[in-house]
């Protein structure tokens, strides 16, 4: 109980935003076939849940204040014990619960570039990138991967593969194959801008190759467990997000053609037309993603212009 205590103050962005956290509450919402998954009221870090004889299989656990939520969130579809639990990629909103969950008995698995990140201190992308301390020991997969793994468990195929670096480079879908249901992690979200995380090797290219991935699988019955957003959507929630990255990818990119400055880039506003449906935070706006865009379509490298906040 110290260490799991521990673990929780070292990552928790203050003490605030920790005690408002432990209050919220996990909805359990049945997705479909044998997939659930788990949400919080502000809709962070959703969790999949695979139950079944064969034990549980958790896809992400949250922060680590709301780890022994996820477990209670388990045991209202479940007396089954957890026995796997994977990770989408290394932010602290998916790995929170690795710690107890170790403690529990249950097998870490994640892309071998998810363990690579925790062996040093981590950071995040928001608010002009923040440091947070290293996972501990415990906290870090057993099992990694490199581009697959498969599950076959509780009449379910589990496929667990590797994308290109979008939302960071150790990002992984997990397709639920005979459920029909695709978790995304945070390479989809839909409640937001996508947000490219530089610092952990996320890129706009393989975000935008990512979502293709993921729109080529999905079919007209697949539903999709986005990272972040509420509940659950389909491959024209995919389809909607693809399109909208790409369009402000290629407008940028016709403006970085033209010899705009990035200062010329942002007064020009090519996110307008998407502004009042995706910018959902302000700790991630349109002010963080078109920089990045703008670097990686050829523009001079931009400096750091966000302030330090969520």
């Amino acid at each position: 109980m110290k260490k799991t205590l521990l673990f929780a103050l070292v990552f928790s962005f203050t003490a605030a935003s920790l005690t408002a956290q432990t209050q919220l509450r996990l909805d359990v919402i049945p997705v479909q076939g044998n997939v659930y998954m788990l949400q919080t009221a502000t809709a962070g870090g959703n969790v999949g849940v695979l139950p079944g004889p064969d034990g549980v299989l958790v896809v992400d656990n949250q922060v680590p204040n709301l780890s022994e939520s996820v477990v209670r969130g388990v045991r209202q579809i479940t007396d089954e014990p957890i026995r796997f639990v994977v990770n989408t990629h290394v932010h602290v909103d998916h790995i929170g619960g690795n710690q107890l969950m170790a403690g529990m008995g249950v097998t870490i698995i994640a892309q071998e570039n998810v363990h690579q990140r925790m062996l040093s201190e981590l950071r995040i992308p928001r608010g002009g990138g923040r440091f947070m301390s290293q996972p501990p020991e415990s906290a870090r997969p057993v099992i990694t991967f490199d581009r697959r793994a498969i599950f076959r468990m509780n009449s379910e195929e589990v496929q667990v593969f590797h994308v290109p670096p979008a939302h960071t480079d150790g990002d992984s879908f997990i397709y639920f194959v005979d459920s029909d249901v695709l978790h995304m992690g945070d390479v989809f979200r839909t409640n937001m801008y996508p947000i490219v995380d530089v610092y952990n090797g996320g890129t706009v290219a393989g975000m935008i190759r990512a979502m293709q991935i993921a729109v080529d699988l999905a079919g007209p019955d697949t539903k999709v467990i986005p990272g972040h957003g509420f509940s659950f959507t389909d491959r024209d929630g995919l389809v909607e997000v693809l399109d909208m990255l790409t369009d402000i990818r290629d407008t940028i990119r016709e403006m970085v053609a033209g010899g705009l400055r990035l200062e010329e880039v942002l007064e020009a506003g090519p996110t307008a037309p998407y502004d009042a449906r995706w910018r959902g935070s302000e700790s991630w706006t349109e002010q963080d993603l078109i920089p990045i865009i703008y670097s990686e379509v050829g523009g001079a490298a931009p400096t750091s212009r966000r302030r330090a906040n969520n």
